[in-house]
């Protein structure tokens, strides 16, 4: 069977819808800020984009270009910039400190880094840590280091080029459904992050999944105020709104109160958007939220942690009913989803299958359990990832035959809907970010006085879940200040702080197995 050609979305939308907007953002924070634009627009800046990369920097086919910003249009303009090249686009949280960066960009071994000046300075530290041969800065308020590239100035000389020989203007090369579009690193169980590779035709087709429950469409007005790093702003719903000429308004930075004051503005038109737990319980405990009209609201969708009831059902009472799903980044993300029908009346359930993708609850043995039964979540379709960048045995453990492990306990009710009952391994979420304890457990394992480390997730009415480092002192300890604050402080130099615990408990030994394997549920009570 043949594989699907990949095409140029924004290219297309630019003949069809010229003057219908694609994207804009909605805040002003300095110079470059506020930009928008209709889709012919769009491919203008998308095509200077490509031949800047291209022609400044020698980035082809395959090549990879790392995003270090903020949400911004140009966050999305490289990316399809990228798309238009055959090269490969790599975003990464700038929330990680340096230290945590340096593996990801070194991996990636990326030909250029693009930054906020926000991190400017950071960025600058970055290219001469990992040797990535250019720095472009965006411009605004912030840092533009010596010898960095200022974006819209690049950008301009391309245009000058391309008004003066037109057949300068890039085009995509014959592309595949298979060929990688981005990489996203997710940390990883063994303490280091894996770069999943997301390919064109796993977003084609996390677009058509996504469609279905979501009512995506030509109209749909997205707001996205989760970052763009992230799956979930980036592909939920933000390319499938690329995908079916949609637009995207996009918020730098969440806050509860200007999201409610944007959602009720009718001149937005806002139809949809996707947030965590958190994003939903800040906007429902404003004081906005009792006045919003919400009425033009098509679809809310909520992910990356399980939903409380009373959330689902303050929401319901605004005509807003949670969309509840579940996804990863190793999906495109969308795995399963519920309806608005049914998302109170099967509430806690993560829904159904995309049309597109198949899911098994497995036990330990290897085959499927029977309904109610709890065992990992596998799936399967192509909106699956072929596997980790630069990581063969990482992609051996994660994908048997085609089906991806996702490391999640589950279960499954007579109707087929599907609910996460815990995490199969010990992931827990913080806000809308996944933490692997053992990366913290990696890091702590380095500071002096430590015989034994165990990190847990703990429940948290604000963000879902928050960390604990369950410490066993080394016998040398005792004339050190190894305390909460010293414990806390070593994590915040070395750690996001999504990922630094919130609590340490010190004992004086972990409960283990017989096979050594610390005991967690014990730890948790």
């Amino acid at each position: 069977m043949p594989i699907a050609p990949a095409y140029d979305w924004v290219a297309h939308h630019a003949m069809v819808s010229p003057d219908r907007s694609a994207w804009a953002d909605i805040d002003s924070t300095g110079d470059g800020a506020g930009l928008a634009c209709n889709w012919r627009e769009a491919d203008e800046r998308v095509g200077r984009s490509a031949a800047m990369l291209r022609d400044d920097f020698g980035v082809g086919r395959g090549d990879r270009v790392v995003m270090f910003s903020m949400n911004r249009v140009e966050f999305i303009e490289v990316q399809f910039a990228c798309a238009r090249l055959g090269a490969v686009f790599v975003p990464v949280n700038w929330r990680l400190t340096v230290h945590e960066l340096d593996y990801i960009v070194s991996d990636a071994a990326a030909t250029v880094l693009c930054a906020d000046p926000e991190f400017g300075d950071t960025a600058a530290e970055l290219t001469q840590r990992t040797n990535v041969p250019h720095l472009v800065v965006f411009s605004g308020a912030g840092s533009h280091p010596e010898g960095s590239v200022d974006y819209d100035d690049a950008l301009a000389a391309a245009a000058n080029r391309i008004d003066a020989d037109p057949a300068l203007l890039p085009v995509m090369p014959e592309l595949t459904h298979d060929d990688p579009l981005t990489i996203m690193y997710t940390s990883g169980t063994t303490g280091r992050p894996k770069g999943a590779i997301i390919t064109h035709g796993m977003s084609f087709w996390n677009s058509i999944n996504l469609a279905e429950l979501s009512d995506l469409g030509r109209s749909m007005v997205n707001f996205c105020f989760l970052p763009l790093f992230h799956t979930g702003g980036l592909n939920c719903y933000t390319n499938p709104a690329a995908y079916f000429g949609g637009s995207t308004l996009i918020m730098r930075t969440f806050d509860p109160g200007e999201a409610l004051d944007l959602i009720n503005d009718p001149e937005r038109g806002i139809t949809h958007f996707l947030g965590v737990p958190a994003n939903y319980l800040f906007m429902g405990q404003h004081e906005k939220f009792a006045t919003t009209d919400f009425s033009g609201v098509v679809t809310t969708a909520i992910g990356g942690a399980p939903s409380a009831l009373p959330l689902l059902q303050m929401w319901e009472k605004v005509g807003c009913p949670l969309i509840q799903a579940f996804g990863m980044t190793e999906t495109s993300p969308m795995v399963t989803s519920i309806s608005k029908e049914m998302a109170v009346r099967k509430a806690g359930s993560a829904g159904l299958p995309g049309m597109n993708t198949a899911i098994r609850i497995v036990g330990e043995d290897g085959n499927d359990v029977a309904p109610g039964e709890i065992g990992e979540l596998w799936c399967k379709g192509p909106n699956i990832t072929p596997g980790y960048w630069n990581n063969p045995e990482a992609t051996a453990d994660a994908i048997t035959n085609g089906w991806l492990h996702t490391g999640d306990a589950a279960q499954m009710d007579e109707d087929g809907y599907m609910y996460i009952v815990d995490r199969w391994k010990d992931m827990y979420i913080s806000g809308g970010e996944n933490v692997y304890p053992s990366e913290v457990e990696s890091a702590l394992f380095d500071l002096a006085g430590i015989a034994d480390v165990a990190v847990i997730g703990l429940p948290d009415e604000k963000w879902g879940e928050v960390g604990q480092a369950v410490i066993v002192k080394s016998p040398d300890a005792a004339g050190s200040v190894l305390d909460e604050t010293a414990i806390l402080n070593f994590c915040r130099e070395r750690l996001a702080r999504f990922k630094v615990p919130q609590s340490v408990r010190f004992i004086d030994e972990l409960p283990r197995n017989a096979t050594g394997k610390i005991l967690k549920r014990e730890l948790r009570g």
